[in-house]
């Protein structure tokens, strides 16, 4: 790997079931599972811990048809929280990158479209000035960049159910490496943020 030229860190966040699944085995598009879970104070506090210091959104076109498809609804919306519509409008501000093979032009504004494999596109980012690059939720990207040991900000919410079956974050195969906990907050409904900083 090149020796990066920038402070750029790679963030990423996921949410995981106790049993370690990202979504449920035989509906992975069904987030419904999350939704008690993602309006705690706990996971709102958390993902503005995220994006504060963030000015790229990294996406895969799965997430991003998701996210930018829902979130900017959010602003204005009555009876938000803050906090939603605070993280909506950096959303829709900030340099978004969705990682496709397949769309052409950006149906979203400030958006790039990027057609190279995840460790190359996020090597181009971190040559250039900026925030943290904040991978949101996108499985296919984040376990790219834990193959290529890439990540340097490792955030998940752990909420207290099993799906008992479906996709997982980590795979076998990753590169050996040590973890220090950064921060770490467990809440309503038994909601648990944990951050992990990589060390090098």
């Amino acid at each position: 790997m090149t020796e990066q030229t920038a402070d750029r860190r790679v963030v990423t966040n996921m949410s995981l079931s106790l049993d370690g699944h990202y979504a449920a085995p035989d509906n992975p598009v069904d987030m419904s599972w999350v939704m008690p879970y993602a309006v705690t104070d706990v996971a709102r506090d958390h993902l503005t811990s995220l994006w504060e210091p963030a000015t790229t959104a990294l996406l895969g076109r799965v997430n991003a048809e998701g996210f930018l498809g829902f979130w900017p609804t959010v602003i204005g919306m009555e009876g938000a929280d803050p906090r939603d519509e605070a993280f909506a409008k950096w959303l829709v501000e900030t340099d978004k990158v969705v990682l496709s093979s397949t769309l052409g032009d950006a149906p979203w504004e400030r958006t790039a479209i990027v057609d190279k494999p995840t460790a190359e596109a996020v090597a181009d980012l971190k040559s250039t000035g900026g925030g943290d690059i904040l991978v949101l939720s996108s499985a296919s990207v984040i376990k790219a960049l834990l193959a290529a040991d890439m990540v340097d900000r490792l955030a998940l919410t752990v909420f207290p159910l099993f799906l008992g079956g479906g996709p997982r974050l980590f795979d076998d195969g990753l590169p050996a490496g040590k973890w220090e906990l950064a921060a770490q907050t467990a809440g309503e409904h038994g909601t648990l943020s944990l951050v992990y900083d990589r060390i090098r």
